[in-house]
């Protein structure tokens, strides 16, 4: 009975989208891997995104932040080139359940104008960063997985490390849906110096005590993220976060809280020869009873 199910399914898929099963799908079924080449060639996401979040890490003000979406992927089988946000690289998919990507990210720095808080600490230099990742997901469709991902730079930034798992809802495999996962960050002083630290010179100009800290864990949290095509070409996009400092960060002067929570909706529009048709792969593996 499943199979014949299979079968019509199969045969109305090919009817209504004109597609070979299997035709169109992400590289990995997760929301929190940007998907828009849902084959071979290129495609190109433009949009917008409001985000409400902090005005700088370990503030307790909130705004509301308006900025473009531009992501651009190449495909090749299991290999990918990518420009996603902040974010240039090369990503692969090795024996179905390994992920891996590498590239450069643009951290951006902080202005004393951000914030009443930040008056006489000057400002911050934007930094280039190289970035590697390695993801491990577990079951056919990656319902669940962990990673390790590693960013470093120059002196003037340092560099972190950051461990997650996570957990993908729903019994979809097109790469929409709603993914949970839980992160640990660890950093070098030069790292979470630049963001809470205070020299000599900052403390004459501000007034705040002068703050040196030493490197090691910097962080616990918990980000949900969400994604849903909507008519093949548009993608709707949501994600809430919540990251809880160290003691050691919480009592900094420059941290006015010692959580930070953030909260986002995005839609873009793709296009390109990587732009195909989703949803009949998936919906043939949810309803012949897959995971």
């Amino acid at each position: 009975m499943r199979d014949n199910m299979r079968n019509y399914i199969w045969i109305i898929a090919l009817a209504v989208t004109g597609s070979p099963l299997g035709y169109a799908e992400p590289m990995v079924p997760s929301p929190s891997v940007p998907a828009i080449a849902d084959g071979d060639g290129w495609s190109v996401a433009l949009g917008a995104s409001a985000e409400y979040e902090a005005e700088y890490d370990g503030s307790d003000n909130y705004g509301l932040e308006i900025d473009p979406i531009v992501t651009a992927q190449w495909r090749r089988g299991d290999n990918m080139l990518f420009l996603e946000g902040n974010e240039l690289g090369w990503r692969t998919l090795r024996a179905e359940h390994w992920l891996v990507q590498t590239g450069l990210r643009f951290e951006d720095g902080r202005d004393e104008d951000d914030a009443d808080e930040l008056e006489g600490l000057g400002d911050t230099d934007d930094e280039l960063m190289a970035m590697a990742e390695i993801r491990r997901g577990f079951g056919r469709d990656w319902k669940q997985w962990v990673a390790g991902r590693l960013m470093a730079g120059d002196g003037d930034i340092g560099a972190i490390g950051i461990l997650a798992a996570g957990h993908r809802f729903g019994r979809r495999s097109d790469g929409d849906g709603i993914e949970v996962f839980a992160f640990a960050t660890v950093a070098t002083s030069d790292f979470i110096n630049r963001d809470f630290g205070v020299t000599a010179e900052q403390s004459g100009n501000s007034g705040f005590p002068v703050t040196d800290l030493d490197g090691g864990f910097r962080s616990v949290g918990i980000s949900a993220v969400g994604r849903w095509s909507i008519r093949d070409r548009w993608q709707l996009t949501a994600e809430a976060g919540y990251e809880r400092y160290s003691d050691d960060i919480s009592d900094s002067p420059i941290a006015q809280d010692n959580f930070e929570a953030e909260a986002g909706l995005g839609l873009t529009y793709r296009f390109g020869s990587a732009a195909r048709r989703r949803g009949v792969e998936a919906i043939a593996r949810v309803y012949g009873g897959s995971d």
